[in-house]
């Protein structure tokens, strides 16, 4: 989910993990699922003046 304004996109390390995801910040909940075997880095990126605040929930590891 993205509070704010404009948008944010997540990449996900390693790829295999998913695809570069766009969230945008309009109080949206965006659901992907993650299926990895090995510890796993999220980037994001927001677009240029974008703000607000990301969050994630992990519902089971």
């Amino acid at each position: 989910m993205c509070v704010g304004k404009d948008s944010a996109q997540l990449t996900f390390t390693p790829t295999s993990a998913g695809p570069k995801t766009e969230v945008p910040c309009d109080q949206s909940v965006v659901q992907q699922r993650i299926t990895v075997h090995k510890p796993i880095r999220i980037d994001v990126d927001g677009a240029k003046g974008s703000t607000g605040v990301i969050a994630w929930q992990i519902d089971a590891i």
